[in-house]
């Protein structure tokens, strides 16, 4: 087995086993193994094998991801600060790579008790002593695309929805000029805490947010991931690389095709990029089988 199916194998247990702890499963009964019954040696002669000379085979070293740890450790956080490359990561955190089951309300039902755990969460002690409340998350439950900007800013640290500042009001256009609903997206950030000054998050303050982060992703289950800004892009992929050169493909996370692109605020300060976000959108509901720009006929 090679180490990245090793890797795959030791996530797919441990998300195993978190979502028994999830369901309040704490132990697990001890078994000891059966014996060992020693098997009688054969002598069987040997046959000479003929010496055959293969020309040596080489291929380039691969680079090897470091472990991954239990969500919410001081060692998950160190990993996820020194695992940022330059090209975006493909080992993910959610390992799903079938459709869920669940139905929406089993969904929203096992999002309430994330948001439960949430909202009680102290691990970023500047961030839990400053905010007014958790910015969760909102949306369908069961949604075919999920929004994830950076933080919450002022506007949704009092109202406690995500993106619904200027920027969101911006957000709430690009969606309708989409033809869809804000109601049958999935949207969420990067952090659930806003950050004072609404300064970006620190990679400290993303890495004790990203196993909420990953709970919304693998509940939601959708088919479709928007990362609105270089924070978000950042942050979900692993990746430094400016949000300018990493539009206009996909990426894979988990189940989900992954699109980046310009963050709303951004497009506040320069407009002139908000043609550059609609192409990204024309390139996303393209890949769904959408021709956007049949709808501005």
């Amino acid at each position: 087995m090679s180490d990245q199916e090793q890797q795959r194998a030791q996530r797919a247990v441990r998300q195993f086993m978190e979502s028994w702890q999830r369901s309040g499963l704490s132990h697990i009964k001890h078994m000891e193994p059966a014996p060992v019954v020693p098997t009688p040696s054969v002598n069987v002669p040997e046959t000479p094998v003929p010496e055959t000379k293969t020309p040596l085979q080489t291929r380039p070293l691969e680079p090897v991801n470091p472990p991954e740890r239990m969500p919410g450790s001081a060692t998950e956080a160190a990993a996820e600060i020194t695992a940022v490359t330059a090209e975006p990561r493909k080992e993910m955190s959610v390992p799903r790579t079938t459709k869920s089951k669940l139905s929406k309300a089993d969904r929203q039902a096992q999002l309430e008790i994330v948001a439960g755990e949430v909202s009680q969460c102290q691990k970023c002690p500047e961030l839990a002593s400053t905010r007014t409340q958790t910015v969760f998350g909102v949306g369908n439950p069961k949604a075919k695309i999920m929004f994830i900007g950076e933080a919450p800013g002022a506007d949704e640290d009092k109202q406690g929805e995500p993106f619904v500042g200027r920027a969101g009001k911006l957000l709430d256009k690009i969606i309708e000029a989409c033809q869809m609903k804000r109601s049958e997206i999935y949207i969420a950030n990067i952090l659930r805490c806003r950050p004072p000054g609404n300064r970006n998050p620190t990679d400290q303050e993303a890495a004790n947010c990203r196993g909420f982060l990953d709970s919304q992703i693998e509940i939601v289950d959708p088919d479709y991931i928007v990362c609105w800004g270089s924070v978000a892009a950042k942050n979900l992929l692993h990746s430094e690389m400016p949000i300018g050169k990493m539009r206009g493909q996909f990426y894979e996370y988990g189940r989900a095709k992954v699109v980046c692109t310009y963050h709303p605020s951004y497009l506040l300060r320069n407009p002139s990029a908000k043609k550059n976000v609609w192409d990204d959108m024309i390139f996303l509901f393209q890949d769904m089988g959408i021709d956007l720009k049949a709808t501005q006929n």
